[in-house]
């Protein structure tokens, strides 16, 4: 909301006819949302972290001082300017230097923003929960594929690379409750045998993660898993893509990717929607588990004494 001032300013504009210039984002607003729209690598990512924090500075640098500030090679560099929309490094540095001499003229450096970064990666997070909240707002699909989960025995859980944290926290989780989980957590071959092993032993479904940077091996394995007649179920980031289109149901969730290395606040709490629904789907059998477990954790003193 503008002070009094600013609405008194607005409304002598507007009474002399003139036009009232829209207030410009702040430069480092500016840059994060040149930079948040693509998947960039940790690499890229390392560039786009250094041009925020030093935009007077470095938007003036060569290719070849810039590689070196960042400690990257110039085709990395080149590659990056790629990843963000522009035709090469000195597209990218002049739109950079239009930033900076903004920032030069308001008074202001990007470095009075510096401090927030991590408070601005929050946020994002903060977003991606509350778009996970309205997809929420009709639970019925999520509810469904957690008792099909339930139901497969044995039931697959995938995770390559980056992903496979994710589906080792809902193995882990799922394995309370039901009777045979099985975590696929390598790729190749190894990935293919466990997959066929899984359908030769009558399970039908596969719980598949695949957070960006999306690896190949995900693809096969999920190619591999359709054609031995298992159905996937896929947590990832974007609703479309060669993963996406592979499988049966897809839950896409925002990652964060304001810092260096993703963070996954929704994929995470999607994941525990899918276990919650796995355990209202057989309430019996979730009980009768989660006691002998209790009891066998006793037993052996699984966990210090709160």
């Amino acid at each position: 909301m503008p002070s009094p001032q600013q609405a008194r300013a607005q409304a002598s504009a507007i009474t002399s006819g003139k036009t009232v210039p829209r207030a410009e984002a702040a430069p480092t607003s500016q840059l994060r949302a040149l930079f948040d729209g693509p998947h960039l690598s940790p690499g890229q990512r390392r560039i786009a972290q250094y041009l925020i924090e030093h935009i007077t500075e470095a938007a003036f640098l060569s290719i070849t001082d810039l590689a070196e500030r960042v400690g990257v090679s110039q085709p990395s560099v080149t590659r990056f300017a790629g990843a963000v929309g522009f035709s090469g490094y000195p597209a990218l540095r002049e739109k950079l230097q239009s930033i900076a001499l903004g920032t030069l003229a308001g008074g202001g450096t990007a470095e009075e923003d510096k401090s927030n970064e991590l408070q601005a990666a929050v946020d994002a997070e903060i977003t991606n929960l509350e778009n996970l909240r309205r997809d929420f707002a009709d639970p019925d699909q999520v509810i469904d594929i957690g008792r099909q989960l339930s139901q497969s025995t044995p039931l697959t859980v995938l995770g390559l690379r980056i992903s496979a944290s994710l589906a080792e926290y809902f193995a882990y989780a799922a394995r309370r409750v039901h009777p045979d989980v099985r975590l696929v957590n390598r790729g190749g071959s190894v990935a293919y045998d466990a997959l066929l092993q899984s359908r030769e032993a009558g399970g039908t479904w596969v719980l598949a993660f695949s957070m960006p940077r999306h690896a190949q091996e995900t693809l096969s394995a999920v190619r591999v898993a359709r054609k031995a007649g298992l159905r996937v179920a896929l947590v990832t980031d974007l609703a479309l893509g060669p993963v996406a289109d592979e499988a049966d149901v897809t839950f896409a969730t925002g990652t964060g990717s304001r810092l260096v290395f993703d963070s996954y606040a929704a994929p995470g709490v999607m994941a525990a929607a899918l276990l919650q629904a796995m355990t209202d789907a057989g309430p019996e059998r979730t009980q009768a588990r989660l006691e002998e477990y209790e009891q066998i954790s006793e037993q052996h003193q699984f966990f210090l004494r709160d």
